[in-house]
């Protein structure tokens, strides 16, 4: 049985991903805010670390894989959105590294989102400053948009940023390279109490109920679980910088032809 950390645990999908890998016989290590192994807030730099500190104290240097679920969305305002949702999960995925590369075919999993690909005019200063690492610029363009789609274009673009950065570094020599595959899953919408909070609010909520999903309810965070869990099997083990979509179809339906892309020279 392996040793697994999950960020986010306490509730929704992390929660649902914990439960299953616990009656798998895995032990799971906890971060988040509340109602956790590991208790740290993601959107400070002193919670980021000590996050990754007491998480490596706990597992003893060895991780056999990883989920990065803790996240943040609308109606929040978009700062701490992007301050959690792109540079919380990279620090951890940073920070636990050496300990994943220790277990030597270690698996991890980045929760992302189809609101990465679904979201119209993410700006692309806003991407390029994420993945450059400067939390205070993107903070600074997330703040310029105007409430309350602040929210909404800081949790896409920290979806498409924290994507992308899992497709450049999966390849690289300190991720494969060490034995650690790298993988994200991209849920649309989720029976969340993340979901039921920007259902709630009256400038997202009829948004969200007109959201499509070809193939009818949202899903369950169980559902999602069973994916990732899948994901860190050893079945998934040829999966490397994939982003596989776990969306109802929504991603299919409004782009159609944008993805697969031809590779040109």
């Amino acid at each position: 049985m392996g040793t697994y950390a999950i960020s986010g645990s306490a509730s929704g999908i992390g929660a649902a991903t914990r439960a299953t890998l616990e009656t798998a016989g895995h032990s799971v290590i906890g971060i988040d805010l509340r109602d956790a192994e590991v208790i740290g807030d993601l959107s400070t730099d002193e919670g980021r670390a000590g996050a990754v500190s007491e998480t490596l104290e706990r597992c003893g240097g060895t991780l056999d894989g990883l989920v990065t679920a803790a996240g943040l969305g609308p109606p929040l305002r978009g700062n701490i959105i992007a301050r959690v949702n792109y540079f919380g999960s990279l620090a951890l995925l940073e920070g636990l590294r050496p300990a994943l590369a220790a277990a030597e075919a270690a698996q991890v999993v980045q929760v992302g989102s189809n609101s990465s690909t679904t979201s119209p005019n993410l700006p692309p200063e806003l991407i390029e400053a994420f993945l450059a690492g400067d939390e205070e610029k993107a903070v600074g363009i997330v703040e310029s948009v105007p409430e309350p789609f602040d929210g909404a274009i800081g949790y896409g673009s920290a979806k498409l940023a924290i994507s992308r950065w899992c497709r450049r570094a999966a390849v690289t020599d300190d991720w494969v390279g060490q034995g650690i595959t790298l993988n994200v899953i991209a849920p649309g919408p989720v029976q969340t109490p993340l979901f039921q909070q920007g259902k709630d609010d009256a400038d997202f909520g009829p948004l969200m109920e007109n959201f499509p999903i070809p193939t009818g309810e949202p899903a369950t965070p169980q559902l999602i679980a069973d994916w990732i869990v899948f994901m860190l099997s050893p079945a998934a083990r040829f999966a490397c910088g994939s982003v596989i979509f776990v969306d109802g179809g929504a991603d299919a339906m409004i782009r159609s032809d944008a993805w697969p892309d031809t590779f040109t020279m």
